[in-house]
């Protein structure tokens, strides 16, 4: 993306001619002194691109914006005003974006994935969904230009369970966000942040399918399962999985999300009924499956918390297979913390430095 760079102020000495005197004096050229600064500036790079250094791009841009200051120092209100469009046009890379939407309580979480993600080096066309000023703020204090906030935000002060009104207030946000990415044009990974990266999953996005998703079924499959839509249940429903999804921005892309967004609306929380995004997606889906080309990915590689971490002897049979690892199956925050940590996949204590968000 172009960048409206300031042109940085110079030091005084330079504005009031005593530089170029004092160089011509000591016989240096301009030529030469040309060569020191550009090897100034190649030393800067390298410095910034040092473990823990915020990237190159990241700082353009803060200072194209002149936040360079602010940033360091705290939250800057400016970035109420971010768009999506501008959001999206500064993360995207090769006219891909991977997104999430995520509240403050879980930035923990929310860093345990990214230095997943980083390990597979493509944090850099990360996007996050902030449901929160205070998330909207921190993130982009930290890593400028990578959160954007869709008003009005719910609120997001505790860490909401599965099931919670809390939890529905924000995932049932999740598909606008996603057909605000698919509207300016753009192919989009979604991910919940309770997702580890063991492997680069866009090795398995084989063809050029309108839709990818995952089975959220802890039954065993085939290795050579179909990649059909499967069949309901007995009870008349499906179980795709929300939480992993990858869209491109065709036609059919945009009719799914448009429909998972209106069986969201025909649902209302209540102590009563609890219901979640999941529900209406899998509804959208059956409704809409012949009129789009879909692709449910293999469960060697995406598979459900239930059968990951309740079936240790299939893990073992598809070692070398795994590209993401989903801690579903499980309520509770600090539960999904713990089960991570016991199974060698919590990430955010030891190895914070790898995150473009530091230790959280």
């Amino acid at each position: 993306m172009a960048l409206n760079r300031r042109q940085p102020q110079l030091p005084a000495v330079a504005k009031h001619g005593l530089l170029s005197s004092r160089v011509s004096s000591q016989g240096i050229t301009r030529s030469g002194l040309l060569s020191v600064l550009a090897l100034l500036v190649l030393l800067l790079l390298v410095f910034l691109q040092l473990p823990g250094r915020r990237p190159v791009s990241a700082l353009l841009y803060s200072f194209s914006l002149g936040e360079v200051d602010e940033v360091d120092e705290g939250p800057v209100s400016r970035w109420k005003d971010y768009t999506v469009a501008r959001a999206a046009a500064f993360a995207a890379r090769n006219d891909t974006l991977i997104v999430t939407s995520v509240s403050e309580p879980f930035l923990p979480m929310l860093n345990n994935w990214l230095i997943s993600i980083a390990r597979q080096k493509r944090q850099d066309q990360v996007l996050i969904f902030a449901e929160d000023y205070a998330t909207l703020y921190e993130i982009n204090r930290r890593w400028p230009g990578h959160a954007v906030l869709v008003q009005p935000a719910p609120d997001s002060q505790t860490a909401h369970d599965y099931g919670s009104q809390g939890f529905y207030n924000i995932t049932s946000r999740r598909p606008r966000h996603l057909l605000d990415i698919l509207e300016l044009g753009y192919s989009v990974m979604y991910n919940d942040v309770d997702i580890v990266w063991v492997a680069d999953p866009f090795r398995y996005l084989e063809g050029d399918h309108d839709v990818y998703f995952t089975d959220d079924m802890f039954a065993e499959k085939p290795l050579n399962h179909s990649h059909n839509l499967p069949p309901p249940e007995t009870d008349g429903q499906t179980n795709i999985c929300s939480c992993m999804i990858f869209l491109r921005p065709t036609r059919g892309g945009k009719k799914l999300i448009r429909n998972w967004i209106e069986e969201i609306r025909k649902q209302h929380w209540s102590e009563n009924a609890k219901p979640h995004d999941q529900p209406a997606f899998n509804c959208a889906l059956r409704k809409t499956a012949k009129e789009m080309d879909l692709h449910l990915l293999p469960q060697a590689a995406f598979p459900s918390g239930g059968l990951y971490f309740r079936n240790a002897d299939w893990v073992k049979r598809t070692e070398g297979m795994h590209a993401i690892v989903h801690n579903n199956y499980m309520i509770g925050f600090q539960n999904k913390i713990k089960r991570f940590k016991d199974y060698g996949l919590w990430l955010a204590d030891d190895h914070a430095d790898e995150s473009p968000l530091g230790q959280i």
